[in-house]
């Protein structure tokens, strides 16, 4: 099916990743953007860091591939996490979640992680990952507070997507709710970092103890 901005979107029952299946997809040229893949199961699906993460039929895996000249032209790539995830949050705020914002791109319920996003940069493409527990969620993470379904998410977000924001109008809604990060941590180069002691730049990134941290992930 394809979406009010032209975006393709093939959904699957499975496959290892919706990630790696996209970008195979594009280097092959089998699938151009704009494009959205998303599956019902994941069954190899990757977490920031290269972590694991944890697929159960019923949650959120989409990739969607667009290219660099659709983005705002204030948009830069290591703004681009930041970017995807707030426009996300913000189609589960107007359909009544309370799910927030981790720098740079972490989903979470109170202080519970709920899912992520992760960005490649692909030829002239950026390539976006999110995953969300929407139906089960393992110990210590925490699922969506709201009854929708991965389709009807997908749908609502890729609409969404096609209003382009610009970053100057998505990093000054974040920036008011990035101190609600400020009690946790992040990695940068195997470093842990406390970001109550960060200061939030404007094009996303972090100064911490001296050290530039970056969002692009």
């Amino acid at each position: 099916m394809e979406s009010d901005l032209g975006v393709e979107i093939h959904w699957f029952d499975e496959l290892e990743s919706t990630q790696a299946y996209l970008i195979e997809a594009l280097k092959a040229e089998i699938l151009k953007a704009p494009v959205c893949v998303g599956v019902s199961l994941q069954t190899q699906g990757k977490g920031s860091r290269g972590n694991e993460w944890i697929g159960e039929r019923g949650n959120l895996f989409i990739s969607l591939a667009i290219n660099r000249s659709q983005l705002p032209n204030d948009l830069k790539l290591e703004s681009s996490s930041i970017y995807f995830a707030f426009i996300m949050k913000e189609v589960l705020t107007n359909l009544g979640s309370q799910v927030w914002l981790k720098w740079p791109n972490d989903f979470y319920l109170d202080q519970q992680k709920m899912g992520g996003v992760i960005t490649n940069l692909v030829g002239d493409c950026l390539v976006c990952g999110i995953g969300l527990n929407l139906a089960h969620a393992p110990v210590d993470f925490s699922k969506i507070d709201i009854r929708i379904t991965s389709q009807e998410l997908t749908n609502s977000y890729v609409t969404e997507l096609k209003k382009f924001p610009s970053w100057k109008q998505i990093f000054s809604k974040y920036k008011l709710e990035f101190n609600r990060s400020k009690s946790f941590t992040t990695h940068a180069d195997e470093t842990i970092f406390r970001l109550e002691d960060a200061v939030l730049l404007e094009d996303g990134s972090l100064e911490c103890n001296g050290q530039r941290i970056f969002s692009l992930r």
